[in-house]
């Protein structure tokens, strides 16, 4: 089976300030990693092929400096990976050409598998829409997978109430972070991992020319969150009543 684990490089979001004057994210000096889920999809992946056998691909679409968090997922058990480094302004509609056409070089391919969203954006596009472009089935939101030699059968979260289903090969599954836990490699793997094949494809290479964003974004803003720090000394329902005020005046109350 060959399996494609699609993956994001992001800066870590814990670590984001908003400047106050400008109100802009603060994005500078802060270190990068493969988003979470991302990380559960490597996971889910390795325990297929641990099952059904095959090789696990990693492809990201980014800058060159991505090889160094590819690593971190070859160490954990995947086999080699793929950097199509492409523009920064590159929004879900390249990065999904990007990737369509990357899994088509890598030939037959049976699976795909990203996280449900990333923890940057967490706009949960990139599944679908790499489906669409690739014209496989999607099962999305999966929480729990079981691979056969000719087809997978998952349960997915619908909120309200979970499905199963299955669907035959090739398919493209979204998994959420409650799937698993992924594993920390050894020593050892990591070490390993230093002879496992990274390839660097440019993005116009790729796709044959240049790719138009279909989305500009203008600007992004952060919200400062301070606290106001208003202390109620009256007697108890004095305080109770300037408390509801105040809220209401703030909308938080209607």
């Amino acid at each position: 089976m060959n399996i494609v684990v699609c993956a994001k490089q992001v800066v870590d979001v814990s670590e984001i300030k908003v400047d106050p004057s400008t109100k802009r994210p603060v994005l500078s000096g802060i270190a990068k990693k493969i988003s979470d889920i991302d990380k559960n999809a490597v996971e889910e992946a390795i325990r297929m092929k641990e099952k059904v056998g095959g090789k696990i691909t990693v492809l990201t679409v980014g800058s060159a400096d991505a090889k160094e968090r590819v690593k971190e997922l070859l160490a954990m058990g995947a086999d080699e990976g793929v950097v199509i480094v492409a523009p920064v302004d590159s929004e879900y509609s390249v990065v999904a050409t990007l990737l369509a056409a990357a899994v088509k070089k890598l030939g037959q391919v049976d699976a795909v598998l990203c996280g449900e969203a990333s923890i940057d954006l967490f706009s949960g596009q990139l599944g679908p829409r790499l489906a669409g472009v690739l014209d496989i089935p999607q099962l999305t939101y999966t929480t729990k997978l079981t691979a056969e030699k000719d087809h997978v059968t998952v349960e997915r979260n619908l909120g309200d109430h979970a499905a199963t289903m299955t669907s035959p090969y090739p398919v493209l599954i979204s998994v959420t972070k409650e799937i698993n836990t992924p594993r920390l490699p050894s020593l050892m793997q990591i070490l390993s991992s230093s002879s496992k094949p990274i390839r660097e494809w440019k993005a116009e290479e790729l796709a044959g020319g240049p790719l138009t964003p279909k989305i500009k974004t203008l600007d992004i803003k952060g919200v400062p969150m301070s606290r106001k720090n208003i202390v109620y000394q009256d007697d108890l329902d004095a305080s109770i009543h300037k408390l509801v005020g105040e809220l209401a005046k703030e909308g938080v109350l209607r």
